[in-house]
């Protein structure tokens, strides 16, 4: 009789076992199915060479394009997307992680239906996050990857720990340099430590202020070539923007160039930019990238560098 009991329990146990495992496989399937968002980090090896300016003009241009976007300003300490907006968010990404606010709250509505979350500090607190909290920051998260189309993360700028985090994290780079040689070089030791991290990263490159295209092109093969020859990985080119003094009269307007300037050659420039990374091979594109998985990288990587 005992032996009946005993196998009994022992076949209740293993429907258990076996519904808790459908349970999760199907829960991890839904989390991936939702996974929609596009995550691309946006980064440089030096200040002032237009990241943030790009990153939202990008926004603007793939916006036009009948996607929706949203930029998380990850420039911790220097975050300037909302004074070159003209917006002033009044809650980051701090408040959803502390339980205060829901994401719907802390995103700022800009121009042509971007939106805009200020990571400011709280980004560094996710290392003091519980995984109840981690988990309740995810369930927030992902609901905005089923939201957007394309995430774009403007960071700082360098090699900091906070910048390699994101840049671990990313499937996808966009990395800005300029035609100065100071530019070229920082843009290079940022190259560096993508390639100690991952080799099979998707790295593109953008060559801000150039003069003419030669110019553009000269400067991409450079830094091919050498990423190329020591460290082993093909750089893509996204393309050149053209140095314009519009650029800085928008920033002055706090009106992004593509809608104060739309018909400028830079705005041509970005509209252009966008079209491309549109027409790329979705399939293969979402194979490596998603919010889903940059969340994990990105919170893996930042307890890992402190």
């Amino acid at each position: 009789m005992n032996d009946q009991a005993k196998k009994l329990r022992e076949i209740i146990n293993n429907l258990k076992k076996k519904n808790e495992i459908q349970s999760n496989a199907t829960s991890s399937q839904n989390i991936t199915d939702n996974d929609n968002a596009r995550v691309i980090t946006i980064t440089s090896g030096k200040g002032g060479v237009g990241k943030s300016n790009f990153t939202i003009n990008l926004a603007l241009a793939l916006s036009k394009l009948g996607h929706k976007v949203t930029i998380l300003d990850a420039d911790l300490g220097c975050a300037n997307i909302d004074v070159i907006l003209g917006i002033i968010p009044k809650y980051t990404l701090l408040h959803v992680m502390r339980r205060e606010k829901t994401l719907e709250e802390v995103i700022a509505k800009g121009p042509e239906g971007i939106r805009l979350i200020s990571g400011g500090s709280g980004l560094r607190e996710l290392t003091a996050l519980t995984e109840e909290q981690i988990n309740d920051l995810m369930s927030n998260l992902r609901s905005l990857g089923e939201n957007t189309d394309f995430i774009l993360i403007d960071t700082g700028a360098g090699i900091n720990h906070s910048v390699l985090s994101f840049i671990e994290a990313a499937s996808e780079i966009i990395l800005v340099t300029t035609p100065e040689p100071t530019s070229i070089t920082d843009a290079y030791a940022v190259l560096k430590n993508i390639i100690l991290d991952d080799d099979e990263k998707i790295v593109r490159v953008l060559v801000n202020r150039v003069e003419n295209n030669e110019e553009g092109v000269e400067i991409f093969n450079k830094l091919n070539m050498a990423s190329q020859k020591f460290l082993n990985m093909t750089l893509q080119r996204l393309g050149y923007l053209y140095d314009d003094q519009l650029v800085s009269k928008s920033v002055k307007l706090q009106k992004p160039f593509l809608l104060s300037y739309p018909n400028s050659l830079v705005s041509k420039g970005v509209e252009t930019i966008a079209s491309r990374l549109v027409n790329e091979s979705s399939a293969e594109i979402f194979e490596v990238s998603g919010l889903k998985r940059f969340i994990h990288k990105f919170v893996y990587s930042y307890k890992k560098s402190i």
